[in-house]
């Protein structure tokens, strides 16, 4: 029964398997494009089937490719995979430096549905031909393509026949293929199935056609530079399949190219050599002294410091001349002066502190002409007039004067209410004056 249950448990968890392959080896040749296509059908029947109903040959797979023992590829090996649905490709140049320097990738396939993986290795082995590098050299911009879709043998053939009816030459060949991304390009919109471009450098045996020479013609220099599409004779050639962009062409010719070599410098102590080991000293170094150290980096301006601190102290506490000494240097007149105006400043202040304020005009006692009676003040002798308002509102019933007046048709009077104003100090006595003509 126990060994039903842990059958039992271990049917229930998904297992990681990790399988490898025998090495696969390649030959490819330095200065021509190296191309290998890692197939998803090759690596399916490695996985086991997957227990559950589903379409167990559309399972997403990815690969990691790296230099055995490092993290990555070489410099010169590019990986590139669109999709988990879609094959993997390793592309790339090498160069005469690889020659006879095997080179070990390492190939991790990842099933995205079970979690298992498979594992080869792919053993480069760069060959080197006299034939390699071609001197001549043309590296196109096609825009309406990319990487993988260049990469493709049929594709990649059809280009190739095109430029070769346009050159003439012998011998040609696709010396590197580069993602217009890996030259500072912009990914493109997801409209209009616009593509990323990419760039295909070739070589030929033979001098560039006149056809390719067009595009450095001054005319179509000049439209180049006002970003409008040069007119070369054989764009008709390629413009069924590939749209080139003429004014991004490269030519070079690399038996002409100076080839510059600048004199590295002897290495110094510490330096260490192109090659070899790392070895650090030993232990019995002796140990340093950093006391002398301390003391020139603090001790000293330290010192300094406190010695710049007694002189100021002494020049501010120590040499003060005083009120006695500075009378004594003073002449008497001056003195005298000086005496005068502080007794006649301390007079003036103790003078306006008990002077009396006068009361102001609307407090007076106001006199009614017509009935004789005299109105006591809106406010008592103890008020303070220091908070008086400046004009009183006519909300302020006691501020308020009542006379009577005539009426037009008859003897009798009615009482008038007016309120005492003032402008610039003088009483308004316009009404009063009313009053006393009726």
């Amino acid at each position: 029964m126990y060994a039903a249950a842990v059958a039992a448990w271990l049917a229930t968890v998904v297992t990681i398997l990790s399988r490898s392959h025998a090495d696969r080896n390649v030959y490819p040749s330095a200065g021509v494009l190296f191309v290998h296509v890692l197939e998803r059908e090759y690596f399916k029947g490695e996985f086991p089937p997957y227990p559950k109903s589903g379409d167990a040959s559309n399972d997403p797979i990815t690969f990691n490719t790296n230099l055995m023992g490092y993290p990555d590829r070489p410099g010169w090996l590019r990986y590139i995979q669109r999709t988990p649905h879609s094959d993997g490709v390793l592309y790339g140049s090498p160069t005469a430096e690889h020659v006879g320097k095997p080179t070990i990738i390492e190939i991790t396939a990842y099933n995205r549905r079970t979690f298992e993986t498979a594992r080869h290795n792919l053993v480069i082995n760069i060959m080197s031909t006299e034939e390699f590098p071609l001197p001549y050299q043309a590296e196109f911009y096609i825009k309406n393509m990319n990487v993988e879709e260049m990469l493709a043998s049929e594709v990649l053939g059809d280009f190739l026949g095109a430029v070769k009816n346009v050159w003439q030459p012998e011998r040609l060949n696709a010396i590197n293929i580069t993602s217009a991304l890996d030259r500072g390009g912009r990914v493109p919109l997801p409209i209009n199935n616009l593509k990323e471009g990419v760039y295909v450098m070739v070589g030929a045996d033979v001098p560039f056609s006149s056809c390719l020479r067009e595009v450095e013609s001054p005319h179509n220099q000049l439209r180049c530079s006002q970003e409008m599409e040069p007119v070369i004779s054989c764009d008709k050639k390629f413009r069924a399949q590939f749209h080139i962009d003429w004014c991004k062409i490269s030519l070079v010719d690399i038996t002409k190219v100076v080839m510059v070599h600048s004199n590295r410098p002897d290495p110094g102590t510490g330096i260490l050599p192109e090659f070899g080991e790392y070895n650090p000293p030993s232990e019995s170094l002796k140990g340093r002294d950093y006391f002398s150290d301390f003391l020139v980096t603090l001790a000293v301006p330290s010192a300094v410091a406190l010695v710049l601190f007694f002189i100021l102290g002494y020049s501010m506490c120590c040499r003060r001349e005083g009120v006695e000494k500075r009378n004594m240097q003073t002449p008497d007149i001056q003195l005298v002066h000086h005496s005068s105006i502080q007794k006649s400043t301390k007079e003036l202040r103790n003078m306006s502190k008990n002077r009396e304020i006068s009361w102001p005009l609307s407090t007076l006692p106001v006199f009614n002409p017509v009935s004789g009676e005299v109105v006591p003040p809106i406010h008592p002798d103890n008020y303070e007039t220091t908070s008086m308002p400046l004009m009183q509102t006519q909300t302020n019933l006691q501020n308020q004067i009542t006379i009577p007046q005539q009426r037009p048709s008859g003897d009798n009077y009615v009482m008038s209410t007016f309120r005492r104003l003032e402008v610039n100090g003088i009483p308004e006595e316009r009404k009063v004056a009313e009053a006393l003509n009726l």
